[in-house]
Parts: C-alpha cells; sequence; structure tokens
C-alpha cells in the first residue's frame, strides 16, 4: 500500500513549516499570497489533500449544514438544494443531504445522525415531525429552519408558503373561470402533509363557492408518480364520471392524468381539464401546456441559506423574523383554458 502523504510532505516540497502550509489551507492572512500559491502547487503535485477534521475539533466548527428534503427525483427539490449549495458555498459552507422519503420516523433517524456531527444549521423539509424529531430539533442549540411550508408553530424558523393556500387560490381561480364540476387527485392518510394541505386548500375553495368538495381521490403512496396518477384517475372516472376538471397534488399526476386522457381518447381541454402543482420543467412543454402552480423552489433555497447565514454570523435573534414567507405564482395555461 503506497504511503499517504502528509502535510509534512508539502511543507518538505514548499521549503516552509507544516504550520505554515496548515495556516496556507486556511486562508490564513499570515500567509502571503505567493507563498500560498507555491504551498497549493506542491500539494497538487504531490495528490496531498488537507483534512481539516483536527482543524473543526479545535474550532468547534464543522463547516457543513444538514438538510433533509423527501424526494431525490423531484425536480422542485433539487432547486430548493442547488439554491441551497450554490449560497452556502459563498459563506464557506456546505450541505449534507439526508433523503426521508416522506416518512417523518425517517426524518427523526436523520435527525438524530446529523446532531452527533454537530452541524452548523440544520434545515428540515415541513413543519410535521415526529414527538422525539421536534424534541431533537428544539434542543439542538443551532439554527433550525422548516422550509417548503408556513408551520403554525415553528420549531425556530421557518421558510416557505401555505399550501393550503396555494391551492386554494388556484382552485379559486378556475371556478371563477367556469370550472364547476372539479374533483382532486392527491393527499389523504397516506401522503406526505404538504399532499394533505393542498387537498385542504382544494376542499375549502370549492365549498366556498358552494360546489361540490367530495370527489376526492387518496394516493395509495407517499411518492407523486404517474403509475399512481393512472390508478387514481380511473378511480375518479368509475366513480365521479360527472367530473369535468381534475386538479392534482402535483404536476406529476397531472402528467399522468394528461397521459391516461390521451390513450383514452379524452380530449384535454375539450372534455376535461387538468391542473396540477409544482411547475415542472415539462410543464410548459405538455400538449396541451399544463396549469399549474411555480412555488418558487430556487427562493425558497436561496431564502433559506440567506436566513442561515445571518444566524451563524450572530445577528440578533430578535432582529430575525421566524417566518419567511415566499411567493408562489398561478400559471393558467392550455389545460384549463383551450389552445391559445
Amino acid at each position: 500500500m503506497t504511503k499517504a502523504i502528509t502535510m509534512k510532505d508539502v511543507a518538505e516540497r514548499a521549503g516552509v513549516s507544516p504550520m505554515t502550509v496548515s495556516r496556507a489551507f486556511k486562508e490564513d492572512a499570515s500567509v502571503n499570497a505567493e507563498t500560498r500559491r507555491n504551498i497549493l502547487k506542491a500539494a497538487d503535485e504531490l495528490g496531498y489533500v488537507f483534512d481539516s477534521t483536527a482543524s473543526n475539533l479545535r474550532s468547534q466548527k464543522t463547516g457543513f449544514v444538514a438538510v433533509t428534503i423527501p424526494s431525490l427525483n423531484n425536480s422542485n427539490f433539487a432547486d430548493t438544494v442547488t439554491a441551497i449549495s450554490d449560497d452556502l458555498a459563498e459563506h464557506g459552507l456546505q450541505p449534507l443531504l439526508g433523503y426521508t422519503n416522506y416518512c417523518v420516523e425517517r426524518e427523526e433517524a436523520l435527525i438524530e445522525q446529523f446532531l452527533r456531527r454537530k452541524p452548523e444549521a440544520i434545515v428540515v423539509t415541513g413543519g410535521q415531525h415526529t414527538h422525539r424529531g421536534r424534541q431533537l430539533l428544539e434542543k439542538a442549540r443551532i439554527p433550525v429552519i422548516e422550509m417548503w411550508d408556513q408551520p403554525q408553530a415553528p420549531v425556530a424558523y421557518s421558510v416557505g408558503f401555505s399550501n393550503a393556500r396555494a391551492m386554494h387560490d388556484l382552485t379559486d381561480r378556475l371556478v371563477r373561470l367556469g370550472h364547476h364540476e372539479l374533483g382532486f387527485i392527491g393527499g389523504g392518510p397516506q401522503s406526505d402533509t404538504r399532499a394533505q394541505d393542498r387537498r385542504n386548500g382544494f376542499i375549502r375553495a370549492v365549498s366556498g363557492h358552494g360546489l361540490d368538495a367530495s370527489r376526492l381521490i387518496d394516493t395509495t403512496s407517499t411518492n407523486f408518480s404517474i403509475k399512481e396518477a393512472h390508478r387514481a384517475f380511473q378511480e375518479l372516472r368509475s366513480r365521479f364520471p360527472e367530473v369535468k376538471t381534475v386538479i392534482c397534488a402535483s404536476d406529476l399526476y397531472a402528467f399522468g392524468v394528461l397521459s391516461a386522457c390521451q390513450r383514452a381518447g379524452i380530449k384535454v381541454p375539450n372534455d376535461l381539464s387538468i391542473a396540477g402543482f409544482g411547475a415542472f420543467e415539462i410543464a410548459p412543454f405538455t400538449c396541451p401546456t399544463l396549469t399549474t402552480v411555480d412555488a418558487k423552489p430556487s427562493e425558497i433555497g436561496q431564502k433559506t441559506a440567506d436566513l442561515i447565514a445571518a444566524l451563524l454570523a450572530g445577528e440578533a435573534a430578535q432582529e430575525v423574523p421566524i417566518n419567511h414567507e415566499t411567493r408562489y405564482e398561478l400559471l393558467i395555461r392550455e389545460s384549463t383554458s383551450g389552445c391559445v
């Protein structure tokens, strides 16, 4: 086995002391630019990678922020994490990512594992946790941010929007445009909490107009999928054949319903209107283009990272708002309004 390259080896190659090498990698002001260049060049030539573990132990800084997301294949969460990562990098921080698969018990385990590694801050998706998970967050003694939601009683800080209100606004807009026989796909006891909130927003909007809000199809999986949308759409058509507009808890469900209609010869929007949630990249390119809600996922990520930076910089708690509300936008397109 080849002997590992050490800091001493780099020091000998660069003609400096090991302490100077350590300071160069930490960008200490006491090391001038030319010396640092020589040290980094020597390290590259030798294939040396600086081990920051000992330094972190001394400074009590790990340089990472823990982030949990419910899905790895959802482009909304990918956009959020990308924005968090890009913004944190400007502050010398990196995200350490955990995947919960929409399971609060799995989230609890991740929170415990993360806290053992002493992150600078921790970000969780959503405002619903197990009792123990919430206790761990409350006692973490680091900045805690719940994103993609506006919980009524946040653990510490929140960055996001009300999913219920966003779906209410979309449904209300469609009713005002003349859509009255509406059905909803998504939510239910096995769904993620944001899908449940969207379902509740649909019910409130439809009921507020004095219309039938009972045409609901619960999904049987925590993950949004086109396959599940096909099954749910068949159930909707069987139970509620009068439905003329289908609103879905996710664009993935809406894509599934749209493809099922195309297979069945159902013309959209002439025979049936469809709306989703999420403004996925493909939404403006489907035929017809898809009505949806743009939740501004990159904005959520950027505001989350900015909040972390402010808190770690020592801004007074009373100067930092608890709830940071982000924007969403209704995108009314061809799938509910006809070809334009």
